[in-house]
């Protein structure tokens, strides 16, 4: 079952290892984690979208073999 407690930018940013600011600007780009405006101000993020966003950065090596 998806955790659906909600985060706090500054949760977040410690979780993904970036700066509140970097959350800042991803959500103003449009990148990043998806998240809630509860308000101007309240801005709060769903612990399974930020794993799902984080699932999905999810890359193999280059130079792997398969086979």
């Amino acid at each position: 079952m998806p955790d659906e407690s909600l985060l706090t930018p500054n949760d977040v940013a410690e979780i993904l290892g970036v700066s509140v600011g970097t959350l800042a600007q991803w959500r103003h780009r449009g990148h990043g984690p998806r998240f809630y405006s509860l308000t101007g101000q309240a801005v709060r993020y769903r612990r399974s979208d930020v794993d799902e966003w984080v699932e999905s950065r999810r890359r193999e090596p280059e130079g792997t073999d398969d086979a």
